[in-house]
């Protein structure tokens, strides 16, 4: 009992960690911030940091000039209660965009799904209330849960997105659950292939929600002034302007924790 107490430990405190470190970052007042507030899916377990999804939206927002920061606030055996809990460090990063990709562990451990759907309303609705523009992302569990609970688990995500009229992506893992090349050796978590999978699903549903922030190039310079016929100056120049976009790379928290065993 010790020693698994003290793996719990190890495991949750990189968890701990990522959190402060998400609220010793507050946003500057001129980037933007996309906050990923998921589970494993999410933190890139198993995977390099810059193989995770976050880490490859992150690189494809500033291919595109877009300047956004990207925040992993993935946590390894995270449910929607938790993901609730976390919502006020969330929000010292001032976002602009929250991914909420939560729910996968409420259904692995079989979890009541009306507690589940609330959860994620409560989510959504705190965030809006904020002004964040927030994207669903939805989950689905494998057939063995039993028909009738996979169902409704699955309907769930839809009906959040109903109900709070949030961007939705009915799954996250969509071209990647069940195929064992994108799959690492559990069956549940994405190798690296299948994080760039995922990260393309995802571009395609959050590029709305970029909205008019796409990339801009830099302010023309003013023509210099004419001066009247006859004056005896040289006319000083006249100011420049020019418009510089930074594109700042998130930092992931690389969150090793709990796994969630049959």
């Amino acid at each position: 009992m010790r020693v698994l107490g003290a793996w719990l430990h190890c495991a949750w405190l990189p968890a701990a960690l990522g959190l402060v470190a998400l609220a010793a970052m507050p946003a500057r007042a001129d980037e933007r911030v996309i906050v990923t507030l998921g589970d494993s899916l999410t933190a890139g377990l198993g995977v390099a940091a810059d193989e995770a999804y976050p880490a490859l939206l992150q690189a494809r927002l500033q291919r595109e000039g877009l300047p956004y920061r990207v925040v992993n606030a993935g946590v390894s055996g995270d449910t929607t209660a938790g993901g609730r809990r976390r919502l006020d460090w969330v929000l010292r990063a001032h976002p602009e965009i929250v991914i909420v990709a939560l729910g996968a562990n409420d259904g692995l451990r079989g979890l009541p799904v009306p507690a589940m759907r609330d959860n994620l309303v409560a989510i959504v609705e705190r965030l809006r209330g904020a002004g964040v523009r927030v994207l669903l992302a939805g989950m689905r569990l494998p057939p063995n849960y039993g028909a009738a609970y996979t169902r409704e688990f699955a309907d769930a995500f839809a009906a959040v997105a109903r109900r709070t009229s949030v961007a939705f992506l009915p799954f996250l893992l969509a071209g990647v659950a069940g195929e064992p090349a994108l799959n690492q050796p559990d069956g549940i978590h994405p190798n690296a292939a299948g994080q760039r999978v995922v990260a393309d699903t995802l571009w395609r549903a959050l590029q709305p929600l970029l909205g008019k922030h796409q990339a801009r190039a830099p302010a023309p310079v003013p023509k210099r002034p004419t001066m009247p016929a006859g004056h005896g100056r040289s006319p000083e120049n006249g100011p420049q302007a020019s418009e510089i976009m930074a594109v700042l790379l998130g930092t992931r928290g690389a969150l090793l924790g709990l796994r969630f065993l049959g």
